[in-house]
């Protein structure tokens, strides 16, 4: 979330009246993140969010905001998209898509204990299963396809041992997606993004997930996987923490028991959620957009934690 259009009071009075939500009396600037431009907006009816998106157009966005309701709707702790008068949730604003939704309550919890683990753990097993009969389907965008496409663009950055270790693993996960434990894996409707700074904490007691601007359909493990590769880490150094990783793969377990071919699938679904993030952040580090307030994130740290899924061979659920 950073800001790439600006947008003042002025111009959020002009267009606010179109939503139940009354006249606007403050915006300001969201600072965190890297993909679209973000405001906390006060109304007379209380405080939203407005997303102004950089990438997705009108013909994307349904996918992720109608699959937020659908949650929202189904019990599951998420932002709800707020429609206007005409029962639209994505409006223009400055010539692009924007859309408002409610503003989750609590703090993100930046360092997690195994207590905290579960809650994520288990919400996320309930969001793949309320999700299983959202009927928009769209693929992950930054999938395999994405990576292969991407991967060439970015190689001349690297060193010679990082263009060899970019250049076999998206082979390698060419070669998994083919095989039929990849083809046996559950799917739906994943966040895809759900790192510390995405959920919200009252104390101990998870108060939601948000930024689905990069959900899409992939496989639940992938999910899982892309989650423990943030919340059950040493940040330093990238190395598991296994009481972290069994409290949430537990709560998980528990909601939404894995498969056989999860459990074999453990360990590359590991490695392709640390390489989906190297690769973005070699790409927005070198190929940087404008925009206020951005810093590009650090690429070696996934790069750090790509090493070691590949040196390693962790089992899904040590407790079974």
């Amino acid at each position: 979330m950073a800001v790439f259009t600006s947008v003042s009071l002025q111009d959020l009075t002009q267009w606010m009246p179109q939503f139940p939500l009354g006249k606007a009396t403050a915006i300001r600037g969201i600072a965190s993140g890297i993909e679209n431009s973000n405001f906390f907006i006060d109304t007379e009816k209380g405080e939203y969010v407005l997303t102004i998106f950089e990438n997705l157009n009108f013909e994307q966005l349904p996918f992720y905001l109608k699959l937020m309701r659908h949650l929202a709707d189904r019990g599951v702790l998420v932002p709800a998209p707020i429609a206007n008068q005409n029962g639209e949730l994505c409006v223009a604003l400055q010539g692009k898509p924007a859309a408002i939704v409610s503003k989750l309550s609590g703090t993100s919890q930046l360092a997690p204990q195994a207590v905290h683990c579960a809650e994520v753990g288990a919400m996320l097993a309930r969001m793949h299963l309320a999700a299983q009969d959202f009927s928009i389907r769209q693929p992950n965008l930054r999938g395999l396809t994405w990576w292969q496409e991407t991967a060439p663009k970015v190689l001349e950055f690297l060193s010679d041992d990082n263009r060899r270790l970019m250049h076999e693993e998206v082979a390698f996960q060419t070669a998994f997606a083919a095989t039929d434990t990849y083809q046996a894996l559950q799917n739906g409707p994943v966040h895809a993004d759900l790192f510390r700074n995405n959920v919200m904490f009252d104390g101990e007691k998870l108060t939601g997930f948000f930024d689905f601007y990069f959900a899409g359909c992939d496989t639940w493990l992938f999910d899982v996987a892309v989650t423990i590769n943030d919340w059950c880490i040493d940040l330093e150094t990238g190395v598991l923490d296994m009481p972290r990783v069994d409290a949430m793969l537990a709560a998980y377990h528990e909601v939404r028991p894995f498969t056989q071919a999860e459990q074999i699938a453990w360990q590359p679904m590991l490695r392709a959620a640390a390489f989906r993030f190297w690769l973005s952040r070699v790409f927005d580090f070198y190929k940087p957009r404008d925009a206020e307030m951005l810093t590009p994130h650090d690429p070696t740290h996934f790069e750090r934690i790509l090493r070691l899924r590949i040196a390693s061979a962790p089992t899904l659920f040590s407790s079974n």
